[in-house]
């Protein structure tokens, strides 16, 4: 008996060294989606004012070719930091970007993309609360999405699009999915 209580300790301690070898090769910047393998969730955004009625983004719109759906503010910081490389990106044609302006005053989204420049093929506009950013299980912005032919989610990039992440990351799904 006093034996087992002697291991205890010992035991524990194993438990929790091994847990912290496994934290160690996570990455700590990739965070799983529920929404991954699934259809884009159902939605019908109002188009940016000064884009046009018709150039709005719904589900229906990430049908038919590979997408990336890029959710971004006026107030995003970090999303002036990838916008040029968005806009990069937009001119190599491989993949269709689409915006959803999140929890921010459809006028000043407009102004920023005006300002920085539009590298969006659609835009969405999702003000406060944000429900469809919501429902795509945004955290923070920026936040991309990888979408498929058929809408399916298959691939959620938190944080800014750099080159490295587009040519190590983002490209290579695209070009595969495009294949298919």
């Amino acid at each position: 008996m006093r034996r087992a209580l002697f291991l205890l300790p010992v035991a524990i301690f194993g438990i929790m060294a091994l847990l912290f070898v496994k934290g160690l090769t996570m990455d700590p910047k990739t965070i799983p989606s529920v929404l991954i393998d699934r259809p884009v969730p159902e939605m019908a955004l109002a188009a940016l004012p000064g884009r046009g009625e018709t150039s709005g983004l719904a589900t229906n719109d990430l049908k038919g070719r590979v997408s990336l759906v890029n959710i971004y503010g006026s107030w995003c910081i970090a999303c002036v930091q990838e916008h040029p490389y968005l806009l990069e990106y937009k001119k190599t044609g491989l993949v269709a970007i689409h915006g959803i302006d999140w929890r921010d005053d459809p006028a000043l989204g407009a102004a920023w993309l005006k300002k920085h420049g539009d590298p969006y093929e659609r835009v969405g506009v999702d003000p406060a609360p944000g429900r469809a950013a919501v429902d795509f299980g945004v955290t923070g912005a920026p936040e991309s999405f990888i979408v498929d032919k058929a809408g399916i989610i298959r691939y959620k990039h938190i944080g800014p699009i750099s080159p490295e992440v587009w040519t190590k990351t983002l490209l290579p799904i695209i070009r595969e999915l495009d294949k298919k």
